[in-house]
């Protein structure tokens, strides 16, 4: 995966963390900005690489 990738990944997941509520979401600022060389940002990157994975995983064997 790409650090592009790794990059959207993580601001989604930081989007998420705020809760379900959208008047939370608008608040966010149009442009935040994530360092992507903070240990954080590449434990999230891996956390979301492998529950994709495993849900890649578990859709394969659905359709199997």
């Amino acid at each position: 995966v790409s650090t592009f990738g790794m990059m959207k990944c993580v601001a989604a997941l930081a989007r998420s963390e705020g809760g379900h509520d959208s008047k939370k979401k608008n608040n966010l600022p149009p442009d935040f900005d994530i360092d992507m060389d903070a240990p954080e940002t590449a434990k999230a990157a891996v956390t979301i690489q492998s529950q994709f994975r495993k849900f890649q995983k578990k859709k394969q064997d659905v359709k199997s």
